[in-house]
């Protein structure tokens, strides 16, 4: 049976795009993990007509669960339970028990601060945060602010209105919060009977979505139970991601589609589990040392290498060399070499790898040297113009020149992942 869900992220912040969301994305995430067919994401502002035009819309759409996120503070603009609860008709009353939690929370948070807040509005916050709609299923807080969970209302056996959902907006205590919810009566109740689903991932680099959408157009054909797979495909960064959720029973389906997927694209297929390029280099990495030497990335190679926990088992440093005297000062790159060859070139890019390897003491270096814009191109070297190198003890070194689409923004972003490419394709190579 297939479940349907809808989010409601709400607050003006998120909708002017002050914040940006990231409620949205996450539960959409984790519903889907479940098994769950999310079929709208919304946003809106903190005015109940608007909320309660979303959820009639949800509504509309037969969703069985509604999901919202955000407006459960002491505030006055803090309206999602008050709104949630007219909309399903029913009165809030005070949870006594809910109260004096929140407020003993409050208590050890007003401790630790040097000036207190008016006690009087304090206390008014803390009883409107625990005004519950009659009926519903609270949920402990993780901040300050309780999550409410709604079941579905049914006449006749036949369903009116979804179960609904009420979250927190603070993505920390959202997601601290989700383990819990879930097992609330409410959303159990709504997600019961679902489908089980696998998801599995492949990972191209430098395959255009136009020429797998003519493979996938080919393998239709070709792959009997091919309509039971649902295949969403990214690109993002120079990466393609195909993404494809399908029943147990439509596993053999999906063998076959990957097998055809990887013989017609193989030499661009980098992962077939899930992993990326990522996971791949700090898998390569393992018993050996990495520097970075960066100019036009200004550390975001070294940042990206540092995002996974764990590396400092084999990131040793780096030097971000923007000016040419640190070039020459720190990676012993030739001033000559400069002078004749420009920094943007390959014979630049290899020396700063090797003097990364040397100065730091690695086994492995990157580095990346280029003109991210918007200005400083020419003929020969235009914008996006990114010469790469990397050193391995023992190995020559590899150099490569990509001109990079995009803005200064884009061509840093890309100029990260082509570094991160060749890292896997050098240290794969014997």
């Amino acid at each position: 049976m297939t479940v349907r869900a809808g989010i409601v992220v709400t607050g003006t912040e998120v909708l002017t795009g002050r914040v940006t969301d990231q409620n949205g994305p996450w539960v959409a995430q984790h519903l889907l993990d479940l098994g769950v067919d999310v079929a709208h994401i919304t946003v809106c502002g903190d005015r109940p007509d608007d909320l309660t035009a979303q959820l009639q819309f949800l509504a509309d759409q037969r969703v069985d669960l509604i999901v919202t996120t955000g407006g459960l503070g002491p505030t006055a603009d803090d309206l999602t339970v008050a709104t949630v609860a007219a909309f399903c008709g029913r009165e809030l009353h005070l949870d006594t028990e809910l109260e004096q939690h929140i407020d003993s929370i409050v208590q050890r948070w007003r401790g630790r601060m040097t000036s207190a807040p008016d006690a009087a509005p304090l206390r008014e916050g803390i009883r409107k945060q625990a005004m519950v709609p009659e009926g519903a299923e609270s949920i402990p807080p993780t901040g300050t602010a309780p999550g409410v969970a709604i079941a579905a209302e049914v006449v006749d056996s036949v369903p009116v209105r979804p179960a609904i959902l009420v979250l927190p907006g603070p993505p920390r205590e959202l997601q601290t919060m989700w383990p819990t919810a879930l097992d609330t009566a409410p959303v159990v109740e709504a997600l019961a009977g679902r489908s089980e689903f696998n998801q599995s991932t492949i990972f191209a680099y430098g395959l255009s979505e136009a020429d797998l959408a003519a493979t996938l157009r080919t393998i239709e054909h070709e792959v009997s139970g091919f309509d039971d797979l649902e295949i969403t495909t990214c690109l993002r960064l120079g990466e393609l991601e195909m993404v494809t959720r399908y029943p147990e029973s439509a596993a053999g389906a999906y063998s076959r589609l990957a097998e055809q997927v990887t013989a017609r694209h193989g030499d661009r297929i980098f992962s077939t589990d899930g992993s990326t390029i990522d996971d791949l280099v700090a898998t390569a990495l393992a018993g050996r040392r990495i520097a970075t030497a960066e100019s036009c990335t200004g550390g975001l190679v070294a940042a990206r290498l540092t995002e996974r926990p764990g590396s400092s088992a084999y990131v040793m440093g780096g030097v971000v060399s923007y000016a040419n005297e640190v070039k020459s000062g720190l990676l012993d790159v030739p001033a000559e070499m400069i002078a004749e060859h420009g920094a943007v070139s390959e014979q630049v890019a290899a020396r700063m790898a090797e003097g990364a390897l040397s100065r730091v003491g690695a086994d492995v270096a990157v580095s990346t040297t280029g003109i991210a814009g918007p200005g400083g191109g020419s003929d020969l070297k235009p914008v996006g113009t990114v010469c790469f190198g990397v050193a391995v003890t023992g190995q020559p070194t590899v150099t490569r020149t990509r001109r990079l689409p995009g803005d200064r923004t884009s061509v840093r972003a890309l100029s990260t992942t082509v570094a991160m490419h060749m890292l896997a394709e050098v240290l794969r190579t014997p």
